[in-house]
This record gives C-alpha cells, structure tokens and sequence, in this order.
C-alpha cells in the first residue's frame, strides 16, 4: 500500500469569521473554552457524487487547528455508507487498507478501541472496539461495561452502547444500541451479556462467533464493570457449541478462529458456574439481538460519546486535554453526514472536547459523536479514477495506526 499524505490541497479562503467566546457562557452549559479565534475554510473539492471534501484552519490562543472534512449528502440515491473492517471484530488494519478493500471514497478511523493492556500480565491486547458494531445490517458485536472501555473520559449520561450510524432509511441518527440475547438449554434459559466482547460484564456469559476472530477470549473474564485493571476471575468457563449441540467444556477461555457452525460461550463466575452444569451433547440454541432507541434498524454503527445534541455542546464533555480529534455528525433531518479528522503534522495544535463540539456544532452538525483520537485519526478520500486512497492529514504518530473499523462512504454515478 502506497500511502501518500495530503497528495493536493485546496487554497484556504476564509468563508466565515467566529466571533468572540471567551469572557461568556456558550449555550448548552459551561464556560467557554476558546479565546476569539477564526475558521478560514477551503472550496468544497467533489470528491464523487455526493461527497465533498475540504480543508480548514482555525486560529485558538495556543496555535492553530488543521482539520479535513468531508460532507456526505445521503439524501443523494448514488451515495451509501458502511462500517468498514478487517473482516474479524479482533483484528486491525490501516484506514487506507479497509478504504481500498471496499472500494470507498472517504474514511475516517471509527471506534475506540483495546490498544494496551499493562494491567494483566500475559494477556494480548484483542484490538477489538470498546462499543457495539453494526455493519452491512449484521451485527458484530456489543459493548463492553462502561468501567472497561478505553479513551477520554464520557460526558455524565453517555455509554458504551452510544453509537452513530445510519439506517436502512438512508438516515444519520445517534443511537444508543443493548444487547439482548439468551442462552436456552434443557435445563432452563441463561441470559447473554455478551457479543465478541474484549470484556464481558461480571457474572456474564458471552458469545463469540466467526466474526470474532483467532484473538484470545481470556481478556474477556479480566477486569470488573467498574475497573478496567481488576484481576482477572479465578472462575471461568468456556463451552463450544456446535451446530446447536454442546461440543467441549474447558475451565479457561481459549484462542483461535471459531468454526463456521459453532458459537464459543464464555462464562465468568455466575456465568461459569452455569456454564459448567452443562454436559457434551446436550443441545442448546443462542440467540441475540441489538435493540436501539429509535424506530428502524441501522445498516452500520459505530461506538462513540455524544458531544452535541440538537446543535449544541453536551454538558460535562473535558475542557481540558488537548489532542488530534476524530468526530461524526449529523445535519438537515439526518440527510447529510460529517466526517471530520483533525491534523496531527508537528506545529499544530489539537482541540479538547469541548472545544472539538463546538467546532463541529459551526460546521453543521446538530448531532455529533467523538471517536477515536490521538495517532488513530485517519481521513482517506479516492480521487476519480486512482487505485488507491489518499491520506488527506497527517496521522500524529507519522505513519498510519491500525484500527479496528472506519466509517466508509460509497459513491457511483448511474
């Protein structure tokens, strides 16, 4: 993969002057977190029909933000998203790599996800994201116990199972997405508390299909609800199932693929002891959903924190730390969505979270989501006609961060 950073840029013109924040209250609660500062965009450059890209530069009292954005009409028949990933849910790829395999126009880098894990000595990061996934309708994964995700701390409300995505209906909407699912044996019927999750809920029993991956499953039994650095349990279970009967029982979670046909259950404390009763050959049906709020399905999903609700900033959100930023949000009805991935090239400054949803409230969204940041925030666009994408920012850690999923847009002209 040749990857090629900013390959052309638009000339900067300023189209709209911010006026002055600081020394006032910004609507939505809370001081401001900017001093006067002004947004200098660059012409719309189509990308395909229906997505447009362009840069901007904004000036705050501690440098200036280089950010790249692209404007995603779904109101227009030609245009599609998806949730793009490495074909496992414990696997990760470049944004480019997954932009390229689908043959999308735009990307930007999608969920949080499990980066490290210092806490537990000899277990291997799973690189699976912190909430629920939906992609091409089906549904990959939910989300792990609020205490046990990774990144920037959440506004008061948010949780793992916030998502944005957009429906069978062609639109954008957040979301909040919970698993629902059981486990039915001759004995009685077990409750699923989890999906292809890094980390399942204390006294849980989850379910890891194909779509999991070769990743281990022992993280998934380490930490509690509320702390990701608990020691793992000392009493686990894990069950294959395959085609629809009850095929091993081993006392520790495993690695490795899961067949096409068997689903791996995993089981701690509570969930374990359940487990456990089970017997070889003894048949057993699991099923499961993801229930949201609003009417309608979502054809993808994608985890995040909400930072702007009905145009304005979410109360509570940091104001604090500062870093390279990647958000999505929604404008006009749910018509059009915004995918926007700040510049991580040495001599820029970031933006904290506050700071981040205000930026997107002033570039159209009414509803706005943060996703993953730091040396993870990734743009990708396709020029008509070029094999490969183009890295339109420059990733902070100088080359690009494999991640777990992205936010892919579709285009074609009939």
């Amino acid at each position: 993969m040749k990857l090629r950073f900013g390959r052309v840029r638009a000339v900067l013109t300023v189209l709209v002057a911010w006026g002055v924040l600081a020394g006032g209250a910004v609507a939505g609660g809370g001081p401001a977190t900017a001093a006067p500062d002004t947004l200098r965009r660059s012409d719309a450059v189509p990308v395909a029909p229906g997505v447009e890209y362009e840069e901007f530069r904004m000036t705050v009292p501690r440098g200036t933000v280089h950010g790249h954005l692209l404007t995603v009409d779904l109101a227009d028949p030609r245009v599609s998203t998806d949730l793009l990933y490495p074909g496992a849910v414990g696997a990760r790829s470049p944004v480019s790599e997954l932009a390229d395999a689908r043959d999308a126009v735009g990307a930007v880098n999608g969920d949080f996800f499990h980066i490290s894990e210092t806490q537990h000595p000899g277990v291997e990061p799973t690189g699976a994201p912190v909430g629920p996934a939906v992609s091409s309708g089906r549904r990959l994964k939910g989300a792990v116990p609020d205490g046990q995700r990774f990144g920037p701390a959440m506004p008061p409300g948010a949780t793992t199972e916030d998502v944005i995505g957009v429906g069978h209906d062609g639109r954008a909407r957040l979301d909040r997405l919970a698993l629902r699912g059981a486990v039915r044996t001759a004995e009685g019927q077990l409750p699923l508390r989890g999906l292809n999750q890094y980390a399942l809920p204390v006294d849980g029993i989850g379910a890891y299909t194909e779509r999991w991956g070769p990743a281990s499953r022992v993280r998934a039994t380490c930490g509690t609800d509320t702390d990701r650095a608990a020691p793992c349990s000392t009493r686990t279970a894990e069950v294959t199932v395959r085609h629809g009967r009850v095929a091993a029982i081993e006392e520790r979670p495993g690695g490795g693929g899961v067949e096409p046909g068997s689903v791996v259950l995993v089981g701690r404390e509570e969930g374990a002891r359940r487990l456990s009763a089970l017997h070889v050959g003894e048949p057993v049906s699991i099923s499961h959903r993801l229930v949201g709020r609003s009417p309608g399905p979502l054809r993808f999903a994608v985890g995040g924190f909400p930072i702007v609700r009905s145009g304005q900033p979410v109360a509570g959100v940091d104001t604090v730390t500062v870093a390279v930023r990647t958000a999505a949000g929604t404008g006009e009805g749910g018509r059009v969505l915004y995918l926007m991935a700040l510049d991580g090239a040495s001599g820029q400054t970031g933006l904290t979270v506050r700071e981040l949803a205000e930026l997107m409230a002033r570039l159209g969204a009414r509803d706005a989501l943060d996703l993953d940041g730091g040396g993870s925030s990734t743009l990708v666009t396709r020029e008509p006609y070029d094999p490969e994408v183009t890295v339109r920012n420059h990733p902070s850690g100088g080359m690009e961060r494999p991640v777990p999923n992205a936010i892919g847009v579709f285009s074609h002209d009939d």
